[in-house]
């Protein structure tokens, strides 16, 4: 691989940090920063049940399905260069998305903000690795990168609910505008070049089942999770398994893969992957399901709803740089454990607490998942990162990436849909019939547009049977999300050997 452009002095290495730690917060923030402006797009732009869904998961499924293509394009064609591109097309798309005046308008921007947010997240873990030519600073670089990452997350909702509310839900996106000027400039005088030495070219076939097979499969999961066992929404989960797999031996038989299938066989890799994907599936959905509770059950304003979110914020930023310490003295595999532990007892003190569960249980819930996905999130990128050969880092750092983004993805798909179900089964007794009735019981969101139009004592029975069964279905979903994180828990202890140590690269 190419070397840096010489040795950059600690400054100019730690600038080079923010440039990329900039980008990678607005990419990680667009996958949550809806979340609270949903309530004033539904009232503006009145996108059915599956349209919200699609408006919130498209982004992160863009993404993260064009990940392990574009960390190839990256390599072959400079990573500086893919870095700028993609952030250029990621404001692009922020114009788009802004100025929509039809829910399948902003979807259609919501893709290209994947697409664009696709082109910058590799670069910014490549990028670091080869800037950071010292183990221990690369280990903190990694640690920061990290904290950014969950952090963009958890602030997603801060950020939103304050625009949202005082300059509507298009401010989610204008907001990018700026940051991306000054970025794409700094960036260009301050980020040094890099390609690794290939032996063959792009796989572009390779490409198209990865992409075609992650979609496939999300579409599967999205549909049968809220009850779909057609034909097409079966055979969409099929034929997602069926690509993967495809694409998966032959990546076996290339000898410049776009990924190399073999690292999955190497245990703390395979953890670190898991613990990446079933974590941040878990807590995309309760960011999610928690930011709709909060408006819609507590009746918050959007920046109200925002600030209440903080907890997992801060708590996530203490865990993600604490994990570079903590790894060094009491190792990988414990910080893992601590971390999914965490994880699976916010879930567990949100699923028993009593119904109705109040903003202070979910204060404990928030910053019991951030400090646990902080500590989960940050051990797993620099595990996979160190437990690879030097040639496959860039993979490595693909595969972490595509891991993070679709975890909040399918999250939302799966648990998300888990959530609607019950809710919708819940939904007895309503005052009202006819459309009002299905249109009340397709989502929380639904069930306040009619209890608006009823009004009266009739829209307060509405809106009441729907905050009963939406802490109920609350409730339902953070058992499933306790279920998967003990079991990733396990799975990551058996996997990574007593006193393996991760330091950044070898």
């Amino acid at each position: 691989m190419e070397q840096a452009k010489a040795e950059s002095p600690a400054s100019g290495r730690w600038a080079m940090l923010a440039v990329l730690c900039a980008s990678l917060l607005l990419v990680a923030m667009d996958a949550t920063i809806l979340n609270v402006a949903l309530p004033s797009l539904i009232q503006d732009l009145r996108p059915g049940p599956l349209a919200q869904l699609w408006i919130i998961d498209v982004y992160g499924l863009v993404l993260g399905g064009l990940l392990v293509t574009t960390g190839a394009v990256g390599d072959r064609f400079g990573r500086k260069r893919l870095f700028l591109g993609g952030f250029v097309l990621f404001g692009l798309a922020s114009v788009m998305a802004a100025t929509a005046h039809s829910s399948w308008q902003l979807i259609a921007g919501r893709v290209l903000l994947g697409l664009g947010g696709a082109m910058v997240m590799p670069s910014t873990l490549s990028l670091i690795r080869n800037i950071f030519t010292d183990d221990r600073e690369r280990t903190l670089a990694i640690g920061v990168w990290a904290a950014v990452a969950g952090a963009g997350a958890c602030v997603g909702p801060l950020v939103g609910g304050v625009l949202v509310e005082r300059f509507g839900w298009a401010s989610a996106f204008w907001v990018n505008v700026p940051v991306v000027v000054v970025t794409v400039a700094a960036g260009s005088r301050l980020l040094p070049e890099f390609r690794a030495p290939q032996v063959g070219g792009l796989d572009w076939a390779g490409a198209a089942l990865s992409v075609v097979g992650i979609v496939c499969l999300a579409w599967g999961i999205k549909h049968v999770a809220k009850g779909g066992t057609g034909p097409v929404d079966l055979g969409m989960l099929v034929v997602g398994v069926l690509l993967i797999a495809v694409f998966a031996r032959r990546q076996l038989g290339l000898a410049d893969p776009l990924l190399d299938v073999r690292l999955f066989r190497n245990g703390p890799f395979l953890a670190a992957a898991l613990a990446t994907l079933l974590a941040m599936l878990a807590i995309g959905a309760a960011l999610f399901l928690i930011s709709l509770w909060l408006q819609y059950v507590h009746g918050y304003s959007p920046s109200q709803a925002g600030l209440r979110t903080v907890p997992s914020a801060l708590a996530m930023l203490a865990g993600s740089l604490s994990t570079p310490w903590l790894m060094h003295r009491i190792g990988v595999r414990f910080v893992l454990a601590v971390g999914l532990g965490a994880l699976a007892a916010g879930f567990l003190v949100l699923a028993l607490a009593p119904e109705p569960t109040s903003y202070a249980v979910v204060a404990v819930v928030l910053a019991a998942l951030g400090l646990g996905d902080g500590l989960a999130i940050t051990a797993s990128a620099s595990v996979l990162v160190s437990s690879v050969p030097p040639e496959r880092a860039g993979q490595a750092g693909a595969v972490s990436e595509t891991a993070y983004e679709l975890g909040v993805a399918l999250g939302v798909a799966l648990l998300g849909s888990i959530h609607g179900a019950v809710f919708s089964s819940r939904m007895t007794g309503l005052p009202v019939g006819g459309s009002a009735a299905r249109t009340a019981r397709g989502s929380v969101g639904g069930a306040a547009e009619v209890a608006r139009e009823a009004g009266g004592v009739t829209g307060r029975r509405v809106l009441a049977v729907a905050r009963e069964a939406f802490d109920h279905a609350l409730t339902t979903t953070a058992y499933v999300s306790a279920a998967i994180v003990v079991a990733v828990a396990v799975l990551a202890v058996l996997l990574v050997p007593r006193g393996f140590r991760a330091t950044g690269g070898h």
